[in-house]
């Protein structure tokens, strides 16, 4: 049941709040000037000009074409912000496409800290019948080695205890992952840290993030794809 204010009737509340609610619209109209305005205001100024020292005929079509440009102004902005949003979406989902396709971050290094594990993945693109993943230094001197065993296609994560070939413990530094292997054919194939199948896309508040291995990394981050 509605209820009313005491001492008004339905109908006054009714016309209270129309009247309100045509005030509030006109408050709003009036926020923004348009060309209905404009000629209005025009119009006004023509009636109510001196007679003797009419407006000057080349003031009004100033004014009308400033309006105009402005008027026109304002649709090529909302166009372009348009055009700007379509564009962004087109390229976002022009990315599905890569879906597939190989990655390449661009970096084959890890950072080894002194007294702890680094984990980090390699992809083989072939089925590994026999391997090594070989860890350089950035002179290129091999500092260790980790075997890769028999295995399908595929990404694996491997885990350098930062010992070196001789068992001792390495220095804290930037090292470089590479791998040699062969195919169950026996044709000898390389590969490295830093080159992933793009296994899915996402959006993630206007960024583009690509699955490869087990993380997702902003498109921003690849270098190639292929």
């Amino acid at each position: 049941m509605a209820i009313t204010p005491t001492g008004q009737n339905a109908a006054t509340v009714a016309t209270t709040a129309a009247t309100s609610t045509t005030a509030a619209a006109i408050a709003k109209d009036q926020s923004a000037l348009g060309k209905d305005d404009f000629m209005k205001l025009l119009l006004t100024e023509l009636q109510y000009q001196d007679p003797t020292a009419p407006m000057d005929s080349e003031k009004i079509l100033t004014q009308t074409s400033q309006l105009a440009t402005l008027e026109s102004s304002d649709k090529t902005n909302t166009a372009l912000t348009n055009l700007t949003k379509a564009l962004g979406s087109t390229q976002q989902f022009s990315t599905i496409a890569a879906i597939g396709k190989t990655a390449d971050l661009g970096s084959d290094a890890i950072t080894y800290d002194k007294g702890t594990a680094s984990k980090f993945e390699v992809y083989f693109p072939n089925a590994v019948q026999k391997g090594t993943v070989d860890i350089t230094d950035g002179s290129g001197n091999k500092v260790g080695a980790l075997d890769v065993g028999t295995n399908p296609a595929g990404v694996y994560q491997f885990t350098w205890d930062g010992k070196d070939v001789a068992g001792n413990v390495a220095a804290s530094g930037i090292y470089h992952v590479n791998a040699s292997y062969s195919d169950p054919a026996g044709n000898p194939l390389t590969t490295r840290l830093g080159a992933y199948p793009i296994e899915s896309v996402k959006f993630d508040q206007g960024n583009t993030l690509l699955k490869v291995g087990s993380n997702y990394v902003p498109l921003a981050n690849v270098v190639e794809v292929y």
